[in-house]
């Protein structure tokens, strides 16, 4: 008679603050013996890169191997792309098998409303699901380099074991963002809408006198009031989770044209 051992999870990770970010280095603690953790993140910060990837040589450095707790191992990569290029190289290269789930984060920062469609962060998830692999990205709405990230260890444990146990429909990440001032509780909810003012700052060089331009600007959220989006959520102390889909298609406008299309 032979015992079946079950296969400890595989967990990948990556984040676009760099690999020697705080939020990263808490995650790895939080999850050390939850199972097999490989890391791949970028050698320095990559953030509002999105899902971009590069064209050009990649390179990749092992900075430490650490022995878990429960009999697991966590790895540590540096990658010189990109936070997708990171997942990319880790998954061809690294990785002995599929992994049973990506991680992104935790960031340093907002990855809300319109946000993510900016996010390194929440590119990686996407990226992880578009590999048929179930993904999280996590944020902090607290862009401090020391940011405390304990407040919402629970959180991220039960979502992790959630989801390693149950998974996440086919194509689909999560989007999961914590207030600074966090009142424990969480809603799920939709992306709101909103958008960037004042975005382009246009200075003098103090030495040539020549025009130069720094990216700037502050956030509007175009609907303010509406109960059931992830911007709300936050302001109103919650943290958020927002299912995505790595599907971009607009099916209200597309059922709109195919009826017009068919009536005529």
């Amino acid at each position: 008679m032979y015992l079946c051992r079950r296969m400890k999870p595989l967990i990948l990770i990556s984040n676009d603050d760099g690999y020697h970010a705080k939020g990263l280095n808490c995650l790895i603690s939080l999850l050390n013996g939850m199972g097999d953790i490989i890391v791949c993140a970028p050698e320095s910060a990559r953030s509002g890169y999105s899902r971009a990837f590069s064209t050009t040589t990649l390179s990749m450095k092992h900075r430490k191997h650490i022995e878990g707790k429960n009999h697991t191992s966590i790895d540590v990569w540096s990658c010189s792309g990109t936070p997708v290029d990171c997942l990319k190289m880790a998954y061809a290269k690294v990785c002995p098998r599929k992994p049973d789930l990506v991680i992104s984060g935790i960031n340093h920062g907002d990855n809300a409303s319109t946000n993510l469609h900016y996010s390194g962060t929440v590119g990686v998830a996407i990226e992880g699901s578009m590999k048929k692999i179930p993904s999280i990205a996590f944020s902090l709405c607290d862009y401090d380099d020391d940011a405390d990230f304990m407040p919402m260890s629970s959180l991220v444990l039960d979502l992790v074991e959630q989801v390693l146990s149950e998974g996440l429909p086919l194509y689909t990440s999560l989007n999961v963002n914590v207030p600074k001032e966090w009142n424990g509780e969480v809603r799920y909810c939709r992306m709101a809408y909103g958008h960037w003012r004042g975005e382009v700052d246009e200075r003098k060089h103090p030495g040539n006198g020549k025009p130069y331009y720094w990216m700037t600007g502050y956030y509007q959220n175009d609907e303010p009031d509406a109960p059931d989006t992830d911007a709300y959520a936050l302001a109103h102390g919650y943290a958020s989770i927002t299912p995505l889909t790595a599907d971009s298609t607009d099916y209200k406008y597309l059922n709109q044209i195919n009826k017009l299309t068919n009536h005529n």
